[in-house]
């Protein structure tokens, strides 16, 4: 299992370290290594938690502050030229006519999650990359929807779940309106938002959140009621933060009642239900990917550990029993289901940013590193492997293993029926929009401030960011990398005049001993353990920080699945190379049941993909365990021109292994890879050469492999 510190327990600096450099009129650098940063100060250039909230253990930085670099801006490029950028133009609930989001009486046949969906990365790709035409086509949204707003607060489309108003898709929209707000300062956003929560305070509870997704996820209006305090200080909206977690979905407790778990659950042969299966409030991948963090959330008003500790625990409860895999998700399909825990169980593409927005939330909440190198696990390995290259189409289920992708029913093999593999720009209108929020996100979190006027590298990627420090001096740092691949990483600061300010660098759980340098001397080796290096001095302009993250081969045992093993190299998983062949077919033919696209629309222009493979794919590695580096050979290649490393023709990284082919190991009746459980526990065949690839590169994949003799 994942190992992770829950922050009551931490002590706080483990090392400090005076150091100064023998060149003339070069500045002292302190230096220290903490596994939390101190959170006494509050910061003073951007908003933080208003008390009684905890204090802020790391500060957003308002949209547009960090900018992407190298492939990180190369996939939001995609992105926009692919299904994100052109959503608007193809996509029925998209459409203007007749949208419930643009109405002023929230009528409309169109008007429910998907439009906020899409419009949470939409409009931040287009704050990121500052592209006019795209700020201009979400503003129409943004605007639309304002305009909504009813005398009694209300706004946004009338939409119910039974008799009672369905506030799930309001939660999405706040999202999208305080990104606005965090860009423009549009005082609009604020106004807005009190007059509903004042709107909300009005429910009563017997009619508040009653209803299946709104009730799970009420995390994420609890979000936004936060989000507003720390802006107005508005006593009410502490009230209704406690009416928000009082309805909401119980994510503390344990042993519930079934009949109070509402997703659709089977037990595999018709067995019981295990004990266990109580432990959570619900199942579904999206729901538990985005909603787990409620109790987290809370705690930042209750001040009660048990809160802080069941958003953990509820983290640790999924994966014990479905996440037994490699690539940081769980294998759930639409709904986990006791009996089918295989790697060739999936997530939806809506779990993994889900998931990774949870993370992003709990790394600022917390300050635990754990929730970065998390982040970073989910991005780098299972998402790329969710979209093709282009960014024109995805699938609504991925998994570690995962060796055909077709137009075929799988069920029930997994827990979907339908063409739920191929990569499908129209199926699974969920995904199909949500999608568009993962990169985004992702970038606005790489950095962040710190309570004592400083700034955290707190995910690693190639990006720029501007920001306050210090005394109020605005600064900006360069991050160039070619991280998650390789572990070099510099930092080059941009200052009008020198600052002084403390500079935060993560350290990686995985790491085996990180080495940090300033301006070509070296202040600290051998640094490991999650935590933070900290560098505090007077910088000036052209000042350069190394971080040095050796990436040793790790090989990892999921015990309750079979003692299959998976490979990691630093932050990245690797996956059998196996040959892709790309079959075109026409959308309208083979999209699910509940695809609609615009009338008009081209199909020819979108089409979809079935993805076969080309050679075999039935391996197992032969390995030294315990000296996994002895049997593998780590292969450098240059980087790639186009700057997109997630293929298997651009990766600059490979791995020479040497596999034993099992003959038994075959598709199944339902056109999946064989379970593990069903495999010889030995292989008589001649080894043989084979290549691993990371597995975000990897379309096809074997990620898990059997523990055979």
């Amino acid at each position: 299992m994942t190992q992770y510190f829950i922050p009551k327990i931490i002590t706080s600096a483990v090392l400090l370290a005076l150091l100064f450099s023998c060149e003339k009129g070069e500045q002292a650098t302190v230096i220290s290594v903490v596994e939390r940063i101190d959170t006494t100060a509050t910061n003073a250039h951007y908003i933080s938690n208003r008390a009684p909230l905890k204090p802020s253990a790391l500060v957003k930085l308002p949209v547009g502050s960090v900018k992407p670099e190298g492939f990180l801006k190369e996939y939001l490029i995609r992105q926009k030229n692919g299904l994100t950028g052109h959503l608007g133009e193809i996509s029925a609930w998209l459409q203007k006519e007749d949208n419930a989001w643009l109405s002023k009486d929230g009528e409309g046949d169109w008007g429910w999650e998907e439009v906020p969906y899409w419009l949470k990365g939409y409009a931040n790709i287009g704050y990121l990359l500052e592209d006019q035409q795209m700020i201009d086509e979400a503003k129409i949204w943004l605007e639309g929807t304002m305009n909504s707003q009813r005398a009694d607060g209300n706004f946004g489309p009338k939409h119910f779940d039974g008799d009672n108003q369905d506030f799930w898709a309001n939660m999405i929209m706040l999202y999208c309106l305080q990104s606005y707000y965090e860009y423009s300062n549009d005082e609009k956003v604020l106004d807005l938002m009190t007059k509903y929560f004042k709107f909300q305070l009005t429910v009563p509870d017997e009619h508040f959140l009653n209803g299946y997704w709104q009730k799970l996820r009420g995390g994420d209006n609890l979000r936004s009621v936060f989000w507003l305090y720390n802006r107005t200080g508005e006593p009410f909206l502490l009230e209704l933060a406690e009416k928000i977690h009082r309805n909401t979905s119980d994510w503390v407790g344990r042993d519930h009642d079934l009949k109070d778990i509402h997703n659709y659950y089977e037990v595999r042969d018709g067995g019981e239900v295990p004990d266990w299966y109580r432990d959570q409030i619900d199942w579904h991948n999206v729901n538990h990917a985005q909603a787990f963090r409620e109790p987290a959330q809370y705690y930042l008003l209750s001040h009660d550990d048990k809160h802080l500790e069941a958003t953990y625990d509820n983290f640790d409860i999924i994966r014990e029993h479905f996440g037994q895999v490699p690539g940081g998700m769980f294998g759930s399909d639409e709904n986990a289901r006791p009996g089918y825990a295989d790697p060739r169980q999936g997530v939806e593409t809506c779990g993994m940013v889900e998931q990774m927005n949870s993370d992003e939330h709990l790394l600022r909440i917390t300050g635990d590193p754990f929730w970065a190198d998390h982040a970073e696990e989910v991005a780098y390995n299972t998402y790329p492997a969710a979209v093709m290259p282009d960014f024109k189409s995805l699938h609504y289920i991925t998994s570690s293993n995962m060796t055909l992708l077709d137009a075929e029913n799988h069920a029930p093999g997994i827990a979907n029926s339908g063409p739920f593999l191929m990569m499908n720009p129209f199926s699974s209108r969920c995904c199909q929009h949500n999608h568009s929020q993962g990169w985004p996100y992702f970038i606005e979190n790489l950095w962040m401030a710190t309570p004592d006027n400083g700034l955290v590298a707190a995910i690693y990627g190639p990006s720029k960011v501007t920001a306050k420090v210090g005394k109020g001096q605005e600064v900006t740092i360069e991050e160039t990398t070619h991280y998650p691949f390789r572990g070099q990483l510099e930092f080059t600061v941009e200052t009008a005049q020198p600052t002084e300010f403390p500079l935060y660098l993560r350290i990686p759980a995985w790491t085996t001993g990180a080495t940090v340098s300033v301006n070509g001397e070296t202040l600290k080796e051998n640094v490991k353990g999650a935590g933070y290096v900290k560098l505090a001095r007077l910088w000036k302009s052209g000042d350069k920080v190394n971080l040095t993250l050796p990436m040793e081969i790790h090989v990892n045992t999921w015990v309750k699945n079979s003692n299959s093993f998976s490979v990691s190299r630093g932050p990245l998983t690797y996956s059998l190379k196996i040959g892709e062949e790309y079959i075109r077919k026409e959308s309208d033919e083979t999209a699910i049941w509940d695809s609609k696209w615009q009338e008009g629309v081209d199909t020819k222009k979108w089409p979809s993909w079935e993805i076969r493979p080309t050679s075999e794919w039935n391996y197992t590695l032969a390995l030294d365990k315990e000296n996994p580096a002895a049997s593998l050979e780590v292969e450098e290649r240059p980087w790639p021109e186009n700057d997109f490393p997630f293929t298997p023709e651009n990766v600059p990284i490979l791995i020479k292994a040497r596999g034993k082919k099992i003959p038994e190991w075959q598709l199944d009746q339902y056109g999946l890879v064989g379970e593990l459980k069903d495999l010889p526990a030995t292989s008589n065949q001649p080894l043989e050469d084979v290549t691993l690839l990371p597995m975000g590169a990897a379309r096809l994949r074997i990620t898990a492999f059997p523990n055979v003799k």
